[in-house]
């Protein structure tokens, strides 16, 4: 059985798109107004998957000690030699499994951003601009730095939030669930761990671009504020909840 993507079957003209987002923010101001902030937040509980991540997991370990045999693998694992002592502590097929969880990583954001364009396709943003001009928890016009926020992680889009108004929507997040450490933001630092691999950039770059958005300063290395705002779109936290999670990791 090979793996295929859901596509979506009734694809929408440009206009058809336009008004189910409009349809889709009215809901949601209604949402808002009846239910407050919780509304815009919400996830499903943790344990209704434990069985099948547990199962990845198992299937995981048991391929990687199969790749680990295979000779093409193989081959790659003695071409990139360790040095002597920590050869010894690295086993092959924990090598392998290290390898495969980081593919697993790469596809999994990949089919995740398939997800976000199953209903708008690429242009999530400019739909979403064409839709709606206030931001429905502060009624601020919606300028250049409005915030792409997802209610539910479920397929439904983004709605688009002024930058005021998705900091109020994720801090009463914060606040429901406690502090930055606690499971919501483990997810958060795993993902800002797999960008800053995929943009081959440095702790250090991703602070001093959080300090140049919040002090406006040109002191920074390149690519740093890029960098910083990149993380901040994917995450939806802001400069200064980075910074946070950056000094609880001591980096």
């Amino acid at each position: 059985m090979n793996y295929k993507r859901f596509i979506n079957e009734k694809a929408l003209t440009k206009a058809e798109k336009v008004k189910l987002l409009e349809e889709y923010n009215n809901y949601y101001k209604d949402k808002l107004q009846n239910e407050g902030l919780d509304s815009l937040n919400i996830k499903i509980p943790r344990n209704v998957f434990e069985d099948i991540l547990d199962k990845i997991g198992c299937l995981m370990i048991e391929e990687s000690k199969q790749l680990s045999k295979k000779p093409i693998v193989k081959s790659f694992l003695d071409e990139n030699k360790l040095p002597l002592h920590m050869k010894e502590l690295l086993p092959d097929d924990f090598r392998t499994f290290s390898l495969l969880l980081n593919a697993l990583k790469q596809w999994i954001s990949a089919e995740s951003a398939a997800t976000d364009r199953y209903l708008l396709g690429g242009t999530a943003r400019e739909t979403c601009r064409n839709a709606i001009t206030k931001c429905i928890v502060t009624d601020e016009i919606l300028g250049v730095d409005s915030e792409l926020h997802h209610p539910m992680r479920d397929g439904r889009p983004p709605i688009l939030l002024s930058k005021k108004g998705h900091t109020i929507v994720e801090r009463n997040n914060q606040n429901k669930s406690g502090n930055i450490e606690n499971g919501d933001s483990n997810e958060l630092w795993e993902k800002i761990k797999i960008l800053r691999t995929e943009k081959h950039m440095s702790w250090i770059q991703l602070r001093e671009g959080c300090n140049a958005i919040l002090t406006e300063s040109n002191n920074y290395r390149p690519g740093a504020k890029s960098f910083a705002n990149t993380i901040i779109r994917e995450t939806q936290l802001d400069a200064t909840e980075i910074i946070e999670l950056l000094d609880l990791m001591n980096l």
